[in-house]
């Protein structure tokens, strides 16, 4: 049987060593730890945090913009969202692996502002799950109606308060308790085939439906900017998973850049199809008097009254993904104590690798991750859990039954919360903890020097073959069979066996693959940093803007 150091040995011995001038790049090894969720379920998870009910109210956000604009401006949100996304799993790296989290970068960046960043999140998180207890009890009863609930003489079924409370005690409850977001990957598949449903109604009613007398259709022009801004929130904060993105990077098995990148790519671009079909498709189909629900529009029918149902099982299955991240940030707003902040280590200590970014309990919690969301610095006990858990539960269940409208709560909830998780923190954080005189930002780097791997252009070795030699490197690296050393000694195998195939393809797209990386390896940190700022003030204007939006011309 072939060893291992065999094995490693025969695919790293391709590399001469008589180059004068040599070509590095950084062959960044996984920190080890991490959890074992797959891609898909990430993806899965994080689709299924995105799309939501917004949806539904898409055709009515393209009706003041248009169909030009409106196309346009759902392709820009979702990619600020994506580069506020990348900008969190960048900051990760400067983390432990299983730590990050807004708290634990905010200790580590502005300490003294880490109770404001996760009260915000808890509050944003709270008042969508709220809003989703709402929506159950505003369309329950036209399901039940279909059902023939008016001839029962069960009048309470027509209550709006029986409906949130039956699904409050049957699903909502069950599905917050779990501790891991993987753990809810099956319940998001059956949120996102109720999304698909949903797709397939406006789709075929758009082509099968010829609705008489149907408003204008606006494909260039817009209504106006006083409409079109009123509507601006719609279209930002149907993108807004951010608060999730930490749990589900704790909880990967594979944190490598490329699985990040396509993980964020794959669940912003799979959003952004759908609002784009589901925005035309409805628009298109009753013009200009489109409504903000756009299945509320469909005459009664078996159809409509599942895509109601499917609405509803859309939102039941969403809310422990608001739940997950609004317990965490809860339990470290209540862990926070004034004037008790995290000492920052030394910068010999930090640039030399001894010491860990955040303090690590001893005894037998050192041995135990830290919670998902990584605020706390020992794991939340069981009890705790249930606590902050119950009383979100509680304090939602009530709101829910007192509230008939939260539109308006929600507009000031999503103008501040939404916009500050998905613009602002992430911007504000990265450009804080890049520095490059940040101790954080110097001990990064020295990980990322010791993982230079020397390639000899003299010899033709180009990046195809660099990258066969890193991606060889890297697959032993993780599957701990060979040390970082080890891997670092002999990373150029593959490289060898590859000159005469790379020598083959043309010198301009060698020239370019060395150049443009599709996991954005190749971004430089001064450019990200000053990317992330305007990142940052551009979350702030929309903040303003929205908020202005909703207080003097909200509906």
């Amino acid at each position: 049987m072939t060893g291992y150091a065999t094995v490693a040995s025969g695919i790293v011995s391709g590399t001469s060593a008589g180059g004068n001038m040599a070509h590095q790049r950084r062959a960044r090894i996984p920190k080890l730890g991490g959890g074992h969720a797959s891609m898909l379920s990430s993806v899965i998870n994080l689709v299924n945090t995105i799309i939501g009910a917004g949806t539904l109210a898409m055709p009515s956000a393209m009706s003041h913009f248009g169909v030009m604009l409106g196309v346009l401006l759902i392709l820009w949100c979702g990619l600020t969202s994506a580069f506020g996304l990348y900008l969190q799993a960048r900051c990760a790296r400067y983390l432990d692996r299983g730590t990050s989290s807004f708290f634990a970068l905010s200790q580590i960046t502005y300490p003294n502002a880490a109770v404001v960043f996760d009260a915000a999140i808890a509050i944003k998180c709270f008042g969508v799950g709220v809003s989703y207890m709402i929506i159950i009890g505003d369309l329950m009863p036209g399901v039940a109606e279909a059902f023939g609930s008016a001839n029962s003489g069960l009048s309470f079924l027509d209550d709006r308060r029986f409906w949130i409370t039956a699904f409050f005690l049957l699903f909502i409850i069950p599905l917050s308790f779990p501790k891991r977001l993987d753990s809810l990957k099956y319940t998001s598949m059956v949120a996102l085939l109720s999304i698909g449903y949903l797709i397939l109604l406006v789709v075929y009613h758009f082509a099968a439906d010829e609705i008489p007398n149907k408003g204008d259709i606006r494909v260039i022009t817009w209504e106006g900017p006083v409409a079109a801004l009123s509507s601006l929130p719609v279209v930002i904060f149907a993108y807004t998973c951010h608060q999730n993105m930490f749990s589900i990077m704790n909880e990967i098995k594979d944190n490598s850049p490329a699985s990040i990148v396509g993980v964020i790519g794959s669940s912003i671009g799979s959003a952004a199809s759908v609002y784009i079909l589901v925005a035309i498709t409805g628009y298109l189909t009753f013009g200009n008097d489109v409504k903000g629900n756009i299945v509320s529009m469909y005459p009664p029918s078996v159809a409509s009254t599942i895509a109601k149902a499917a609405i509803v099982a859309l939102v039941t299955f969403s809310i422990p993904l608001q739940i997950h991240p609004c317990r965490a940030s809860i339990d470290a707003v209540l862990r926070w104590r004034p004037g008790k902040n995290q000492r920052s280590p030394s910068a010999s200590s930090v640039t030399s690798g001894t010491a860990p970014l955040l303090p690590v309990p001893s005894g037998a919690a050192a041995a135990a991750h830290l919670d998902s969301h990584g605020a706390p610095a020992v794991a939340m006990s069981e009890l705790r859990f249930a606590l902050i858990t119950g009383t979100i539960l509680v304090l939602s269940y009530i709101t829910a039954l007192n509230v008939s409208s939260l539109s308006r709560v929600l507009a000031y909830v999503g103008s501040t919360g939404s916009t500050a998780i998905s613009f602002i923190l992430p911007g504000l954080f990265y450009y804080k903890i890049s520095d490059p005189d940040s101790i954080y930002h110097q001990r990064l780097s020295k990980e990322d020097d010791d993982a230079v791997v020397d390639f000899d252009d003299n010899e033709g070795v180009d990046e195809d073959a660099n990258a066969d030699g890193e991606d060889g490197a890297s697959e032993l690296a993780n599957s701990g069979l060979l040390s970082v050393h080890s891997v670092k000694s002999n990373a150029s195998a593959g490289a060898g066996s590859s000159v005469s195939r790379s020598r083959s393809r043309p010198r301009w797209l060698l020239r370019w693959r060395r150049k443009w990386r599709w996991d954005l390896e190749h971004l430089e940190t001064g450019l990200l940093r000053k990317l992330s700022l305007c990142l940052s003030v551009y979350g702030m204007c929309v903040m303003v803007v929205c908020l202005i939006m909703n207080t003097f011309f909200g509906h």
